[in-house]
């Protein structure tokens, strides 16, 4: 696990500053603390940061072919990479080093592009290939890596892992993007395929990138897809295998490290899944940590404890305070770019205990979004047998009618609280998801932007993204749709963003075994009576791993890092709430109206609303504009 970075001029070979290559590659130096190079040449220079993970001596970068005209850098690990090298050597490749980095490498020299669906692993990489007269960036399939890059003045592309790494280039102009506020207002995070500083970008998940001197840049091209057009076939009792087998060996392939190893263990379904698998394949006890809350409604603790007592594994618990704001400022550092989501709190915190005995940790990340465990998918399943017996215009008719009239109670309980199904039935299903998915709806949003910001956005709706996708979406029917789309947008925008983000602050490597892409496609695959069944999400696997776990663990009702974020609005920071409409950064922007600002604070401290959630997005938001762009403090 590592860090990237990079130059590269598009038109000429002009030389390359090397102490500015390496003040960027220094800005990521907590992905890799344990070695740093530099290589340069004409009109090309790479950065790299090395958290040393498999053959610790050899796997020195940027790692250059015998003859020098190739050379690489890469980020992550691939899991095949001993399959992938004895096919090599069966060709007459030979290798100097046991890492996975020279496979890539060799692997290029054979195949070029080609390359990339060999490789099972989370990565992204930069190849210089001087014969070729060409750079080549890649990214993997769902996006566990991320991979920053921008067009600058001079003619130049910069890369890099992190934002943070573009941000020491002089050249990089700094300045908003107002597109991308919304997207974040409206999703709680800044989406693949745009950026908080305008004029970078993102390479999107499954793409690859060539780009060629003397031609201008290119736009990505993706090298890999996800299809829920097709269904598997066999008995429940031969899926249950099936998904069982695909699952261990996502899980043991991802064993391999020469760096003490172990699990995030939450007690949930997913990690727990992960620690059973890895436990059967260990001839030692598995290392699990898991994090505890001081508050029983946000502590979970319990039911990891049950687990590892199961497995015996040597478990390590931290009970942390739910009011664990203090970390604020240490994750807008983390992330760079607004992220609203508020669990990367506890998400640090159990990185942080899992660093001080191990250096790599398997985590249950990617379940829900494989096998349809996220309880609005579930939801819209049903929503979607009822889009499906009446037309449109006829929903739109009854249920939209229905919608505007029903009151809203927040407060009462879940069946008495039609407002918002109604709402969703009078819509398109793509619509409906769009929201169900979202986090600040336009509606508030647009309550929330002065004038000029309304007419600067130009119509630019944050769920449209979302809409597209599952409108283009190779899938049978709604659920295939809605999971598509979470695997597109939600998964590299929100849960790998945070897990890459807290992990490497803490210079830790996170591995996702659920999210190996033999099981994403194994669950594409699966009927959709196999993935929700009465009501309940994930269902094939809560099945199949009842011969691990008990149903208490299986069947239990998802509780998820959990943080107090409306309670602290109205305590500890409660005076951050009201500064929000006046000196902040936010209003200096000029997007927003301090009026509609100070009445969401009023209404949330007085208790008549809940604006918790917004104000948390408002509040990161201000202090991320702050960090980025010098403005409100």
């Amino acid at each position: 696990m590592c860090g990237i970075t990079g130059i590269y001029h598009l038109q000429t070979a002009k030389p390359v500053d090397e102490a500015r290559v390496r003040a960027m590659a220094d800005a990521i130096a907590h992905r890799g603390p344990d070695g740093d190079g530099v290589w340069t040449a004409p009109g090309v220079g790479f950065g790299h940061r090395r958290l040393s993970i498999i053959d610790l001596a050899g796997g020195v970068q940027p790692m250059a072919s015998g003859d020098g005209q190739v050379v690489l850098i890469f980020n992550g690990e691939i899991y095949n990479f001993l399959d992938v090298r004895a096919e090599l050597e069966a060709l007459g490749h030979g290798f100097h080093t046991h890492s996975d980095t020279e496979v890539i490498l060799q692997a290029w020299l054979r195949w070029g592009p080609d390359c990339l669906p060999r490789l099972n692993g989370m990565f992204t990489f930069a190849i210089h290939d001087a014969r070729r007269n060409c750079l080549f960036l890649a990214r993997d399939r769902l996006g566990v890596k991320p991979l920053f890059y921008a067009e600058l003045s001079d003619g130049s592309l910069v890369f890099g892992s992190e934002l943070k790494a573009l941000l020491v280039h002089p050249l990089l102009r700094r300045a908003p993007d107002l597109s991308a506020v919304d997207d974040y207002l409206g999703l709680g995070y800044v989406p693949d395929d745009a950026s908080i500083v305008a004029g970078v970008k993102k390479l999107p998940a499954g793409h690859s990138l060539l780009l060629r001197r003397g031609h201008p840049l290119p736009q990505p091209v993706q090298w890999w897809d996800v299809s829920f057009a097709d269904r598997e076939r066999g008995s429940e009792a031969a899926l249950e295998d099936a998904l069982i087998d695909k699952m261990r060996a996502a899980v043991t392939s991802r064993m391999i490290a020469d760096v003490p190893l172990g699990a995030f263990l939450s007690g949930g379904v997913d990690s727990s899944a992960v620690v059973a698998l890895m436990a059967e394949a260990s001839a030692k006890a598995v290392k699990t940590c898991s994090i505890g809350f001081d508050h029983p409604d946000y502590d979970e603790s319990r039911y990891a404890a049950a687990v590892s007592a199961r497995f015996a594994t040597d478990h390590r618990t931290r009970v942390v305070s739910a009011d664990d704001y203090g970390l604020i400022d240490t994750l807008v550092r983390a992330f760079d770019e607004p992220f609203a989501d508020a669990s990367a709190l506890p998400t640090y915190r159990v990185s942080e205990l899992a660093r001080e005995t191990v250096t790599v940790a398997l985590s249950g990340d990617g379940a829900d979004e494989a096998f349809a465990g996220y309880r609005r998918l579930t939801f819209f399943n049903a929503e979607e047998r009822l889009r499906r017996l009446l037309p449109l215009g006829v929903r739109a008719g009854i249920f939209g009618t229905l919608g505007r009239i029903y009151p809203k109670l927040d407060w009462a309980p879940q069946m008495l609280r039609a407002k918002t199904t109604f709402q969703e039935l009078g819509r398109s299903g793509e619509e409906a998801y769009a929201d169900a998915v979202g986090v600040t709806p336009r509606p508030l949003r647009q309550r929330l932007y002065s004038d000029r910001a309304r007419r600067d956005l130009q119509g630019h709706r944050a769920e449209d993204r979302y809409i597209a996708a599952m409108r283009a979406a190779p899938a049978r029917d709604g659920l295939d749709r809605a999971q598509y789309a979470d695997l597109k947008i939600w998964l590299p925008g929100d849960i790998l963003t945070k897990v890459d983000r807290t992990s490497m602050a803490v210079s830790l490597e996170a591995r996702e075994p659920l999210l190996d892409y033999r099981l994403i496609e194994f669950g594409a695959r699966l009927p959709t009576a196999m993935r929700v069944r009465r009501g309940t999400g994930k269902w094939l696997m809560k099945q199949a791993m009842r011969r691990y776990l008990p149903d208490d663990i299986l069947f239990r009702k998802k509780m998820g890092f959990s943080t107090p974020i409306s309670a602290w609005f109205r305590g500890p920071l409660a005076e951050e709430a009201r500064r929000i409409g006046r000196g902040s950064a936010l209003a200096e922007t000029g997007w927003f109206d301090g009026k509609a600002l100070d009445a969401i604070v009023t209404a949330h401290q007085s208790g008549r609303s809940d604006y918790g959630r917004l104000l948390w997005q408002l509040m990161m938001l201000d202090r991320s504009l702050s960090s980025l762009f010098g403005a409100g403090r």
